[in-house]
């Protein structure tokens, strides 16, 4: 977990399954960056821009919905790396709609531009919108596509 304590709003950050793989999986598709590499950088984007983030990754859906769940009266918006759950998981969808807070949805890679199964979301619905195919950099848009929308700029 990574904590900012220094800002107003808080974000919570959702990285799904495999996510903890980051750095040694499918290189060529998801890069060299581990995942604390990359929460380091989320966290540093989110100080510049006056944010706090909590960063935590579960291979478990399960974990993942309980996470959502208690975001109400914690956090100011959500952002989700949802993995594979990103094409199945009406649990996550459906617990994302229920707790009523902003959330993007990010993937490192395009997922339009990959195997077919992979270019449907079943979160894409329900949040703000979804950024994909940047990279670590997905992360860092989606920090201020939230600030934009919790400050309303």
């Amino acid at each position: 977990m990574f904590l900012s304590m220094n800002a107003e709003k808080k974000i919570l950050v959702l990285h799904g399954p495999n996510l903890n793989l980051l750095g040694s999986r499918e290189i060529n598709i998801y890069g060299h960056m581990g995942l604390e590499e990359l929460n380091g950088l989320i966290l540093k984007e989110a100080e510049k821009i006056g944010l706090a983030v909590n960063c935590f990754q579960f291979n478990s859906e399960g974990a993942l919905l309980d996470c959502i769940h208690s975001a109400p009266g914690k956090y100011s918006g959500i952002i989700i790396n949802p993995g594979a759950y990103t094409h199945y998981s009406i649990a996550l969808r459906d617990a994302l709609a229920g707790v009523h807070l902003p959330a993007v949805e990010v993937h490192l890679s395009n997922i339009y531009a990959r195997e077919a199964f992979r270019q449907r979301s079943v979160i894409a619905p329900v949040v703000y919108g979804q950024i994909s195919g940047f990279g670590p950099q997905s992360y860092l848009l989606a920090l201020r596509a939230l600030q934009g929308i919790i400050c309303g700029l």
